[in-house]
């Protein structure tokens, strides 16, 4: 059975139905092995009855996987959600940029490359 926040004994007043459980994993570096603890969480609170999906809204990687809706993902996450014991989707990774140059990227938004761009118009976009 799958366990809620408020099951979970938070208190979860906000509305009428069980409120989500919450985490988020922040680091002040790249490679400093965030994408590692949340896959250990990931599995961790997924075997013990917990519904758990990672969330990453921007990832900048080379590496990437197909989702089961047909998108792209950073690999990182197509992990965690493996360690949920959930198919990867496009909606945990909604903006996904692939260096391409030292000052530009693919972008992939929801799946979808978008085309390639330089910083600057990316930040305009």
């Amino acid at each position: 059975m799958l366990k809620t926040g408020n099951e979970a004994g938070f208190n979860c007043q906000l509305s009428a139905i069980n409120c989500p459980l919450v985490l988020m994993v922040q680091g002040c570096t790249s490679d400093a092995g965030k994408s590692t603890v949340v896959a250990a969480l990931c599995r961790w609170f997924a075997q013990r009855g917990y519904s758990v999906a990672p969330f990453k809204p921007q990832n900048m990687a080379l590496n990437s996987a197909v989702t089961v809706d047909g998108g792209e993902i950073g690999r990182s996450t197509a992990l965690q959600a493996l360690a949920c014991g959930v198919e990867p989707h496009s909606d945990m990774n909604p903006v996904l940029l692939k260096p391409q140059t030292d000052m530009g990227a693919q972008v992939i938004i929801r799946g979808q490359v978008l085309g390639n761009m330089q910083a600057l118009d990316y930040h305009a976009y």
